[in-house]
């Protein structure tokens, strides 16, 4: 999607673009009027390398205000600072400002764009140590530049494209927030139009933006060696590539001395970008990977413009399907699709430079920003290429009104309002509270249209679902476990480098992929896709859950990764895949689970679950048990898996979680879903799928299936009611099961699966039940199939309440009639979980 660019930048603003031919000669950069000065010098100062050469002048005469006139002068003791500039500055320990004065006629009016760069370079004199300093910068009253910021010990230059108010004055505000504020020079000068012109911004997985200051983060000369202010067209700074490359990247680097040419018509000038810039790519020629990517750090929540330079060196044939053609990505989003430098070119001949501006958002918790140039799937010859690369973070800016009248106006009249409408707020507040004082309101349960794969809203675990709730307890907040870090860079070579080869699978966090660390441990990668809202708070979850718990039948936690907008979550491998994809489906395993192997599975996976709820210090939720998640290790030996939604529980003396519905279609327990209140019992209800699903060997919801048997759960207890289960049970263990394992099987699921949560059975008793199954299936007892004399099992200890009955066709699973009315309800007498006292079991 493009958008124009007063949609997205107040920089690129409607200005006319000037007809000129194409041009091949070197232009030197004359802006209308520019302020450059030395701050803290005594004396002008003379960039005699610059090109064009520059003067620095003393900033005495530009200080203003009162308190700017406590700012004292720094003198650098190094006989032989970097640059000249840096051999004094100007700072205090008060605030200080600069008024830096322009003409407003003609460029200079409100729809100029300023170029401000500011130059800190700290040091140590006799008058303090501007090393240590922290301090914010404002400019145009109180738009902060830089906020809380400290300049790093080698210096840095800032650079800004700031939108002119038009006022004539340019204030910048320095403010120490500990040690010093200071500077070492300023520039500020109109930015040409043809760097800013009237062009698209394609936005890429972002809301575009307006009102706009640009921060330059990043200026790469792609391929090529560095370029600084004696070379570049504009004084300004590129620097190589290579240090931005992502690990296991594969490119070749080519170049030309051809003369590059520049189409003014267009826009395009050598004030965007130096000829060494365009005369020097990077490529993906030559190369088995088909993606070359960059990888920058950034800030989370905030939007970036990108701009790729582009220069093909070829001639740009009309001929279609002839000439360069290739995909640009961002955060592993399209942003161009079959990109060709021959569309954007307005004659054949080759070394045409151009660009293209995107503008993405990094969301909450990215600290990364990646750039691909990839070839074109259907036609792996032909090449991607990238000259140059820019990236500025997009800050807001409030132009001060030029009008001290109109604000002496605006300021008591908007008092006045404000007063009224506070007034009003607290009386509307009064009339509220008074009225909920007088409702009991039970909170209305989901739309059933909410239900989804992952069903709710994201959530952090350090921010309870529900603010105030009964039982809103969450994962305590700590500190990843930072010795299960692993380099990105060992991970890329234990998955040579993600190979489709060692694929294992592809889920709805990412895919999933067979490594080897260097240590030899074999491993299972998981790989998230492009960050999302829900993808970080889920991955912070499965690592403070499984660094904190180790048991044999969950899966373990070998380390994680969160370098260069990767989420990476590396396990012990499970050779034998999912519980799943034994029991049904395409990748279904030759040779059938037999119904003992069926058993130990389960039993291993309600093992682990036991534990989660009551074998740690907190009591663990899983939210998402399914077969899906139950994986298989050497052995057969059953895990559960997948750890993103769990959910700290309830605490002593308390009976629920109120929380936001998470799970996924056919396993999520209906109560649950209706009140929101989540309790262990939940996990159980889900498991008790997973058991109807292990006995049936089919989906949990198949929808080509006649409406009566589209769930699997209202199917199997249907039948199982009437004492029927050869009408559900996987033939290919008819014959292998023996019957009174199996009607025990089916009563313990069905028993998981009752419309109430006090009426299901801890994960404990569903342990002790299903090892009774086993024993029943190891003895091949000839016991007849109702005998169940002599039997006794703990049973669950649970508060005993007094609740409606179910609505006979309760409306779930997405808004289908559903009817729930035939679910398993057991009394107190019921003999289906009853400790074995004789010899044929425990």
């Amino acid at each position: 999607m493009a958008l124009p660019p007063l949609a997205v930048l107040l920089f690129l603003l409607d200005v006319a673009l000037t007809s000129l031919p194409v041009s091949t000669g070197q232009a030197a950069f004359s802006p209308p009027f520019a302020v450059f000065l030395a701050c803290g010098a005594s004396g002008d100062v003379a960039l005699t390398s610059d090109s064009p050469q520059r003067t620095f002048t003393p900033d005495d005469g530009a200080l203003f205000g009162s308190s700017s006139g406590h700012a004292a002068k720094f003198s650098n003791p190094d006989a032989s600072p970097p640059s000249p500039l840096y051999a004094s500055a100007r700072g205090g320990t008060g605030s200080f400002s600069y008024r830096l004065v322009y003409p407003v006629s003609g460029a200079a009016d409100g729809n100029t764009t300023f170029v401000l760069r500011l130059h800190f370079f700290p040091f140590s004199s006799q008058s303090g140590d501007l090393s240590t300093s922290r301090f914010s910068v404002s400019a145009l009253g109180s738009n902060v530049l830089l906020p809380s910021f400290s300049p790093p010990h080698a210096g840095v230059v800032r650079e800004f494209f700031v939108p002119s108010d038009g006022s004539g004055v340019f204030d910048v505000t320095f403010t120490p927030e500990s040690g010093f504020a200071f500077v070492n020079a300023i520039e500020l000068f109109p930015a040409p139009q043809e760097l800013l012109w009237k062009s698209t911004v394609t936005v890429v997985n972002a809301i575009a933006p307006s009102h706009q200051a640009l921060e330059t983060l990043y200026r790469l000369n792609v391929g090529g060696p560095p370029v600084t202010t004696t070379n570049d067209t504009m004084w300004r700074t590129w620097l190589p590539d290579d240090s931005y490359l992502a690990p296991a990247t594969v490119s070749a680097v080519d170049s030309t001395q051809s003369q590059i040419v520049f189409d003014d018509t267009q826009g395009w000038t050598r004030m965007i970008a130096p000829d060494v810039v365009y005369k020097t790519q990077r490529t993906t020629a030559n190369s088995s990977i088909s993606n070359v990517t960059w990888t920058f750090a950034v800030d989370g929540d905030r939007s970036y413009l990108v701009r790729l330079h582009f220069c093909s060196f070829e001639v740009l044939s009309s001929v279609v399907g002839v000439g360069l053609e290739f995909n640009v990505y961002l955060m592993q989003d399209m942003g161009t699709r079959n990109l060709m430098p021959k569309n954007f070119a307005t004659r054949s001949m080759p070394t045409q430079a151009f660009y293209v501006d995107y503008v993405t958002t990094v969301p909450t918790g990215g600290v990364n920003l990646t750039v691909s140039i990839g070839r074109v799937a259907t036609n792996d010859s032909k090449m991607a290429i990238l000259n140059g690369l820019e990236i500025m973070a997009l800050r807001t800016i409030n132009p001060a009104s030029s009008s001290d009248k109109t604000k002496k106006f605006l300021v008591p009249l908007i008092a006045a309002v404000l007063s009224l409408v506070v007034l009003a707020c607290v009386a509307s507040c009064i009339l509220f509270v008074r009225w909920r004082q007088r409702q009991r309101q039970v909170p209305a349960p989901p739309a059933p249209d909410e239900e989804k794969e992952s069903v709710g809203t994201p959530w952090s675990p350090f921010t309870p679902d529900v603010e105030g709730s009964v039982g809103s307890s969450v994962i305590t907040p700590r500190r990843m476990n930072m010795k299960l870090h692993i380099p990105l860079a060992e991970i890329m070579a234990a998955t040579g480098g993600f190979s489709d080869a060692n694929l294992l699978g592809v889920g709805g966090f990412g895919n999933v992929y067979r490594g080897v660390l260097r240590d030899g441990t074999r491993v299972a990668v998981k790989r998230a896709k492009r960050m999302s809202r829900q993808g970080f708070p889920e991955f912070q979850t499965e690592i403070l859950v499984l660094s904190s718990i180790r048991h044999r039948h969950l899966v373990s936690l070998i380390g994680y990764c969160n370098e260069r907008s990767e989420m990476i979550l590396v396990y012990e491998l499970m050779e034998h895949g999912t519980l799943r994809s034994h029991l049904y489906g395409s990748d279904a395993a030759p040779v059938p689970l037999s119904w003992k192997q069926r058993l130990e599975i389960c039993i291993g996976a309600a093992r682990g679950l036991h534990y989660l709820h009551t074998g740690h210090s907190d009591n663990i939720i899983h939210r998402d048990v399914k077969s899906t998640n139950i994986l298989l290790g050497d052995g057969l030996v059953a895990k559960v898996a997948d750890f993103g939604l769990s959910r700290v529980g309830p605490s002593m003396g308390e009976t629920h979680v109120s929380t936001a519905v998470k799970g996924s279609f056919g396993y999520l327990d209906p109560e649950y879903f209706k009140t929101r209140q989540l309790t262990d019992r939940s996990d159980v209800y889900s498991f008790g799928v997973v058991l109807f699903e292990v006995l049936c060997a089919r989906p949990v919801i198949d929808q080509s299936l006649p409406p009566d048997e589209i769930n699997l759960a209202e199917w199997a207890m249907r039948w199982s009611h009437r004492g029927q289960l050869d009408k559900v049970i996987d033939q290919s263990v008819a014959n292998d099961a023996n019957e009174n394992s199996l009607r025990k099987f089916a009563e313990t699921a069905a028993r998981c699966l009752a419309n109430y949560s006090e009426q299901r059975p801890s994960m404990g008793d569903v342990v002790w039940n299903l090892e009774y199954c086993l024993q029943l299936q190891e003895s091949q007892s000839s016991r007849e199939p109702l005998d169940d004399s002599g039997t006794q099992l703990p049973r669950d200890i649970v508060v005993a309440r007094r609740v409606a009955p179910l609505a006979p066709n309760a409306l779930v699973d997405g808004g289908e009639d559903r009817s729930w009315s035939e679910t398993a309800s057991f009394t107190a007498t019921d003999h289906v979980f009853s400790q074995i006292m004789t010899g044929d079991g425990r």
